[in-house]
């Protein structure tokens, strides 16, 4: 398949939502406490007897169109794939912004704010390519570490970083008190420069 990755500026956010980033899942990673964490965790594989649909999108807050609100996007990158002109996907890498508690305060951080690749496009090379590029996006801004959030319900997205080279570096099972079934799951990549 044909595609190409570019950069794009903030105005065009409201198109990346016209991109889906929802995803069937028919497995989780079940997070599983020894002696009550302090023999560490465990985390494996489960399959569920019914798939569920998960699609942050449906958050009003979440949305791509709702961040300005939130937050200053005046550093952060917005990457885009496109084949034969056709939005398929994209990719934000938040980056030196006051008030992102992702970014820890820290000027090397960069943080993969969001990927999606249209469901029909999926497992074709469009998001290892678009991690590729923010990856590529954040070295040139002198970053040594590029984290990545993504929940234990994402199965295919944990798989997907570890394939990127990422390393599992935070667990919180605390971090969504609204859905107290989902863990957040912090992944880390060291980039060279």
């Amino acid at each position: 398949m044909e595609f190409e990755i570019c950069e794009e500026s903030v105005s065009t956010i409201s198109e990346h939502c016209n991109v889906s980033i929802a995803f069937e899942y028919d497995r989780i990673l079940e997070l599983t406490m020894v002696d009550n964490g302090l023999g560490g965790f465990l985390l494996d594989a489960r399959h569920l007897p019914v798939p569920q649909v998960k699609d942050y999108d449906a958050v009003a807050s979440e949305r791509p169109s709702s961040w300005a609100d939130q937050f200053d996007l005046s550093s952060w990158g917005f990457l885009v794939a496109r084949s034969h002109g056709e939005r398929i996907g994209g990719a934000v890498i938040a980056f030196d912004s006051e008030g992102v508690q992702m970014l820890e305060r820290r000027r090397d951080l960069a943080v993969l704010w969001d990927i999606r690749v249209a469901p029909t496009f999926r497992g074709q090379g469009v998001g290892a390519s678009l991690f590729q590029a923010a990856e590529q996006w954040s070295v040139e801004r002198k970053c040594s570490q590029l984290k990545i959030e993504t929940q234990n319900t994402n199965y295919a997205a944990c798989r997907f970083y570890m394939r990127q080279g990422c390393e599992l570096g935070v667990i919180n099972r605390l971090a969504y008190p609204d859905v107290p079934n989902e863990v957040q799951l912090l992944w880390y990549k060291d980039l060279s420069s």
